[in-house]
């Protein structure tokens, strides 16, 4: 008897054990009653009844991210290309998710398909190789709506690579090509312009320099020519200065000196001898000096009587 107990003992807590589930964060767990839907169990321990609880289906809440292979489309100019895409998604309502469609991926990557080619069906080539936003918005908006009865949330959709045919692809090279050609003579011809225009700015702000070098040198030899009279002016001035300074000196020695009226006939009869030597046929004499000549000739006259009365 106590070998029976100790058995079903360990065969209870066995149960109690493999019933016990722990849920990880961002999981849920669908649970099932006999079969049927019961309940949805969130993050924590949860603990099922023993062969009537069952977990159904354990659900990943993180968003997800789905490559689907390329896809053969038709533009609206029929030009055929492939186009590969990424979906990503998130389950919302686990019971939907399990219930609402069997193989919920497989569904959603069909449903991808159709809505492309219905997309680009009416686009032509360049509007689709210059759509993808467009593209991707009108997919998202499709693909959200119809998998919102899945228990699904598109959270965005990106055209990953765009390949149309091979001819095609070879033309777009080439005109990529001629089309960086075109930028590249663009961009040289713009530096050639830039670099005459510098050159043109260049020689005008040099000429602009020499005449100003210019103007400025013939200012300062105005200047220096100015100067130079200035100076020669002032040193005419003092030698002019300096003259009278030294007539004014010698008058004023004579002045002190208080010389004769004999003396000052000679000085006078000195300057009236200088004054005859020029070339000037009219002379201006004093009345000072007319009356020393007339002393003169009554001096000579008087020298002249008294040797003839010796004589006699």
């Amino acid at each position: 008897m106590p070998y029976v107990l100790g058995a079903l003992g360990i065969i209870v807590i066995i149960l109690l054990l493999c019933n016990v589930h722990i849920v990880p964060q961002a999981h849920a767990y669908v649970v099932t009653f006999l079969g049927a839907y019961r309940t949805t169990w969130k993050t924590g321990i949860h603990i099922s009844v023993p062969f009537l609880e069952k977990v159904h289906k354990k659900v990943n809440m993180m968003e997800q991210v789905v490559d689907f292979p390329p896809q053969p489309v038709i533009t609206k100019d029929n030009v055929r290309m492939q186009i590969d895409t990424v979906v990503f998604y998130q389950i919302t309502d686990c019971k939907l998710y399990t219930y609402g469609v069997t193989n919920p991926i497989f569904a959603i990557e069909n449903l991808t398909a159709t809505t492309l080619r219905n997309i680009i069906g009416d686009l032509d080539l360049d509007n689709t190789l210059t759509s993808r936003d467009i593209i991707n918005t009108k997919m998202r908006a499709i693909l959200d709506e119809a998998t919102d009865m899945w228990g699904i949330k598109v959270n965005r959709v990106e055209l990953k690579n765009i390949m149309p045919p091979k001819e095609i692809q070879e033309a777009m090279e080439k005109q990529m090509k001629a089309e960086r050609e075109r930028r590249e003579a663009i961009l040289r011809a713009e530096g050639e312009k830039n670099s005459a225009i510098l050159v043109a700015e260049g020689r005008k702000q040099s000429m602009i320099l020499e005449a100003e070098a210019e103007k400025q040198s013939a200012i300062l030899r105005a200047e220096a020519a100015k100067e130079k009279k200035i100076r020669e002016a002032e040193g005419e001035a003092e030698a002019i200065l300096k003259v009278q300074e030294a007539v004014a000196q010698g008058i004023n020695m004579i002045n002190e000196a208080k010389p004769g009226e004999g003396y000052i006939a000679m000085k006078g009869l000195e300057t009236l001898a200088k004054v005859g030597d020029g070339q000037s046929t009219k002379l201006i004499i004093p009345s000072e000096l007319q009356s020393l000549a007339g002393l003169v000739s009554s001096a000579a006259e008087i020298s002249k009587f008294g040797t003839n009365s010796a004589a006699k």
